[in-house]
């Protein structure tokens, strides 16, 4: 069962840093659960939802939340803005949920990071697209101590209706995205590879997809990805590709950390390594046609 927020006494307001395809969905979600929402991005404000406040900069959007959420592309810059945070004169901010994939190492060095400045901190990757985030389907999967996990569980129910705990420290909501994300990488690479050599035999791709989910090949790949984005020629998921190259290395480098088996992984990571380097920055589902290409 999903996880519910404990009673606070007042709602916290929250300030929330990076609006790309994922943080504008999350900071509107957010605001429709009533909450008080202060944005900022280094682009402006032109994704900044309605009924949110844009902020000047990190400093003064430190200075006027209690809890600070980031979406970012990758631990440097979280960490840069969590360095900013922490320095921030007048700072309000007592707690950072960290909403993007930055790897287990970052996370844990984030952390430490801010607590030496007081500041609680949360891990918390998502999984489950944009679509996802606006329909409120979207797997907050987080990570924390007891008490920074009080502290904000009303912020993660409000940015969707699917929270799970996943682990009493920094970290391990990462360690569970980056698995989540390689195996999502990889079947969708593999069905790639099996569906253009289907459609090459002369079979008709929307027969094979509708066989494959009624029988044991069924993924993620086959149930959302092709019926959405390649069947339908959209491929408008709104994650890119080199997003997803970059949590790959992310997963590679943990395992080969800890000296887990990186077999799959190995061959995965360098299939989405060569289609970002191709097609730099182009939706992660035109996949299909990078390897029906003869990739």
């Amino acid at each position: 069962m999903p996880d519910t927020p404990t009673s606070q006494p007042a709602q916290p307001t929250v300030g929330f840093v990076g609006l790309g395809n994922m943080g504008a969905a999350l900071a509107e979600n957010l605001v429709k659960a009533g909450f008080e929402v202060l944005t900022y991005d280094v682009a402006g404000p032109g994704r900044s939802p309605a009924g949110a406040r844009f902020a000047s900069g990190v400093a003064q959007l430190a200075a006027g939340a209690d809890v600070a959420v980031f979406s970012l592309p990758d631990g440097t810059v979280s960490e840069k803005v969590a360095a900013e945070v922490a320095a921030a004169p007048g700072r309000r901010v007592s707690h950072v949920v960290d909403t993007s994939t930055v790897g287990v190492t970052a996370a844990r060095r984030i952390a430490e990071l801010v607590a030496g400045a007081g500041v609680g901190y949360v891990d918390a990757p998502v999984s489950g697209g944009v679509s996802g985030a606006r329909a409120r389907t979207l797997s907050v999967m987080y990570a924390g101590t007891d008490d920074d996990v009080a502290a904000v569980l009303p912020v993660l129910a409000g940015l969707s209706d699917r929270i799970r705990r996943v682990g009493d420290r920094p970290g391990l909501g990462q360690a569970l995205k980056l698995a989540n994300n390689f195996l999502s990488a990889t079947a969708l690479a593999a069905t790639s590879e099996a569906v253009a050599f289907g459609v090459a035999a002369g079979l008709d791709m929307a027969t094979m997809i509708e066989v494959l989910n009624a029988s044991s090949g069924r993924n993620g790949a086959t149930d959302d990805k092709f019926p959405n984005e390649v069947l339908t020629g959209r491929y408008r998921s709104g994650f890119a590709n080199t997003l997803m190259a970059k949590d790959l290395r992310l997963y590679l480098a943990e395992v080969r950390d800890i000296a887990t088996s990186d077999a799959v992984g190995t061959v995965t990571a360098d299939i989405w390594q060569r289609f970002a380097a191709a097609e730099p920055g182009v939706d992660f589902t035109r996949i299909y046609p990078f390897v029906e290409g003869g990739a």
